[in-house]
């Protein structure tokens, strides 16, 4: 028997974060997931969750534990295929320092994803995001850095990790300016700034004043802006928008909404999804290729570039014995 202890140890810790560069959201997001399986299991076998090894971890106990967060926790089939991914790629690293257990990894990964809708991406046109922007009290210092994060968030469509991540040094104003976002495994890109999210830059920096931390945005207090911090801003700028644009009463508005926005409008305005995968990032051209799903104006293309087929017109004349059949009739 193989203990799972230090396996699931050395995974999370080493080759998630160092060796696959996986960020900590990532991470995180992989922990939980195995501590509802070794919660399950450990339900399940009666052992505690230290006692646990990989031999007891089968494909059965793992089809077993996504029907239970399917039903008991009505998760979605999104959110069972991530915890299988999870699985999966822990599979995938057992195999190399457990042999033994070469074919229980293989009978886990064989188990399919689950199919399921796939709605199209929620996003903003530009009068809502404008009404959003113009939001905040540029009056005073927080409503300056509200104003300047969320018009970052947008214009360069960052993931609201890279957003409260994103150093002071990461920003250049020089011509032209720029800055510099360490996105999803480790991977660099630089995006230039428009002239007007360098100007809102540049009016929050002159009101940031001396604080104790790196990042650019920082809270009332001076620390870090956190994921949390940034949300409940959108929220309450959402809702003074929403007085003025009815369209957005009542519409709950996420800070990945603004980067699929971005998305939307630069492939409206390029026609070229290579350039939005290098602007938001993507390291696969089929992760982009959702917000071909968005725009209709690929489809208008293809509208008119075929012909309509010319049918020949007529009218409908009923028989002479059916007519006479309902003028005779009482």
């Amino acid at each position: 028997m193989t203990p799972i202890a230090p396996l699931i140890t050395a995974f999370l810790r080493e080759h998630m974060p160092v060796e696959r560069g996986y960020s900590p959201n990532t991470c995180e997001t992989y922990a939980h997931a195995f501590r509802l399986l070794f919660e399950y299991a450990s339900s399940r076998l009666r052992k505690r969750p230290s006692q646990l090894c990989i031999e007891h971890i089968t494909a059965d106990l793992v089809l077993d534990f996504l029907g239970h967060i399917e039903k008991a926790r009505s998760n979605s089939s999104v959110t069972r295929n991530s915890r299988l991914a999870a699985i999966k790629a822990f599979m995938r690293y057992v195999e190399l320092r457990a042999p033994s257990s070469l074919e229980q990894a293989h009978q886990i990964r064989a188990i399919p994803t689950k199919r399921h809708d796939q709605a199209l991406v929620q996003h903003l046109t530009m009068k809502q995001m404008w009404a959003i922007l113009d939001a905040p009290n540029l009056a005073t210092r927080l409503g300056i850095r509200d104003r300047a994060m969320l018009h970052l968030c947008f214009a360069c469509g960052l993931r609201v990790s890279e957003l409260v991540e994103l150093p002071l040094d990461g920003l250049s104003l020089r011509h032209p300016p720029s800055i510099r976002v360490c996105g999803k495994g480790r991977r660099e890109r630089c995006l230039p700034l428009w002239k007007d999210t360098a100007k809102d830059l540049r009016a929050w920096l002159a009101v940031r004043g001396p604080v104790r931390t790196s990042e650019l945005f920082v809270n009332a207090a001076g620390d870090p802006m956190t994921r949390a911090g940034f949300e409940y801003v959108l929220e309450r700028h959402v809702k003074v928008a929403a007085e003025k644009l009815p369209d957005l009463k009542g519409r709950s508005v996420s800070p990945h909404q603004l980067r699929h926005s971005c998305a939307v409008i630069m492939l409206q305005a390029t026609r070229d999804v290579r350039k939005v995968a290098l602007w938001l990032g993507h390291s696969d051209m089929r992760t982009t290729e959702v917000y071909l799903r968005v725009d209709p104006s690929e489809k208008l293309e293809a509208m008119e570039a075929v012909l309509p087929p010319s049918l020949r017109r007529g009218r409908f004349k009923a028989p002479d014995a059916l007519i006479a059949s309902l003028l005779g009739s009482p």
